[in-house]
């Protein structure tokens, strides 16, 4: 079975407050990015298997994670995992997290244990905080840790062009020093506005932090605008960039 988990980028994402386990509430809305994608494969096999191509992950894959709960859970037998990574890694833009929500849909096709949407959602979930809407794959508003997802009447219109750096932001970088505080527009309603309008009202709240320590991100977003983009940001907790034309 062959899968292409795909990227997603973040259309404003917002701190909104500190919880108590640790993690943090956001608000943002998940958009699918069909045209980028990973090729994930799952094979029948006699003992498990992970092989990861175009990429170095070090320690247990978000894949092996997956196989391993749908395993414990459902009695599911081995597998062979062959994963060839072009979705970039530390970009923002959810590779991993689709790779993940993949494995989980792909091996419930496979074994025929046909559980719900609702009930994979539940257990993407647990691999990570944007694991779920890869399941749904469609535009979400995300709130909670991302993983309470609301679906959205919401097609972008535009051309989307998405610009890769040579820069790793991990998640734990850009949480670093960001002050969580209600958003003072909402996405929802920035949404509904022409894409032109959406400069300074649709608001990446990690660009402070990111930017901060890796200011050449500002300039090559600076550089999107001076290119004629109608909108930029930075995805997620970066570093990748995107343009909408």
């Amino acid at each position: 079975m062959i899968l292409f988990p795909n990227a997603k980028i973040n259309l404003g994402l917002h701190v909104v407050r500190k919880r108590p386990d640790g993690y943090h509430d956001i608000e943002t809305l998940f958009y699918p990015v069909p045209e980028l994608c990973d090729i994930l494969e799952l094979v029948h096999a006699d003992r498990f298997e992970m092989h990861c191509h175009n990429a170095e992950i070090s320690g247990e894959n978000l894949c092996e994670k997956a196989w391993r709960l749908m395993a414990e859970r459902f009695g599911i037998p081995p597998v062979a995992i062959h994963l060839y990574k072009k979705i970039p890694m530390g970009a923002g833009l959810g590779g991993g997290s689709a790779d993940a929500a993949f494995t989980l849909t792909g091996l419930n096709d496979l074994f025929g244990l046909q559980l719900p949407k609702v009930e994979l959602a539940g257990l993407a979930a647990q691999l990570g905080s944007d694991c779920a809407f890869f399941v749904y794959n469609r535009p979400m508003l995300a709130t909670g840790r991302g993983e309470v997802l609301t679906p959205v009447d919401f097609t972008l219109d535009r051309p989307l062009r998405i610009f890769p750096q040579p820069v790793f932001v991990s998640t734990r970088e850009a949480y670093a020093g960001i002050t969580p505080h209600a958003p003072e527009h909402r996405i929802e309603s920035v949404l509904k506005l022409p894409v032109e309008r959406w400069d300074g009202l649709l608001v990446n709240d990690f660009e402070t932090t990111v930017f901060a320590r890796h200011p050449e991100l500002q300039v090559a977003k600076q550089a999107l605008y001076d290119d004629g983009a109608a909108y930029a940001a930075m995805s997620g907790s970066g570093s990748a960039l995107f343009a909408i034309y």
